[in-house]
């Protein structure tokens, strides 16, 4: 009896064990899911300055034309700076993608395995969910229907004034 015991007890300890590292495994991927969660959050705080900082200069572009600068090269420098901010904003939006994935690889793989653990590159294709995803071109994040009506209509504008002016 005092055999049976001793394995019962035995039994325990492993049991716990095996519980422990689960409890492990959930708090770790807690951690990652916050850490990567964070990173979502800044590179859509990123995309949101940047289409502030884009309006804030056409603003001062538009208040400055009728003053002492030639509207020619304003206009000029405006679509090139405007397609400088559409480039980054598209960056962002594209990474934040690529974040998204990854936090669903973590939710989804996280509890069965400790690969990748903490591994907050967002280019590793071996943790995106799903698995046949493609990573976004660029090109294609930046004529989005949210970035393309932003961007798109301050070129259009300022290509207008330069060749109307």
């Amino acid at each position: 009896e005092m055999l049976r015991s001793l394995v019962g007890s035995e039994m325990c300890i492993r049991d716990r064990v095996i519980t422990m590292e689960k409890d492990e495994r959930k708090a770790i991927m807690d951690k990652e899911i916050d850490l990567i969660q964070g990173c979502i959050s800044r590179m859509a705080q990123n995309s949101f300055i940047i289409k502030g900082w884009a309006i804030t200069l056409v603003a001062v572009a538009l208040a400055l034309l009728p003053e002492t600068f030639d509207a020619k090269l304003l206009c000029g420098v405006s679509v090139v700076v405007t397609a400088c901010f559409w480039y980054l904003d598209a960056f962002y939006l594209k990474m934040e993608k690529l974040y998204r994935l990854k936090y669903q690889w973590v939710i989804e793989n996280r509890q069965k395995s400790d690969m990748y653990c903490y591994d907050l590159n967002p280019h590793n294709k071996k943790m995106w969910s799903p698995k046949n995803e493609n990573e976004p071109c660029i090109l294609r994040v930046m004529i989005t229907k949210t970035l393309v009506p932003i961007y798109g209509s301050i070129i259009a504008f300022s290509l207008w004034m330069l060749f109307h002016l």
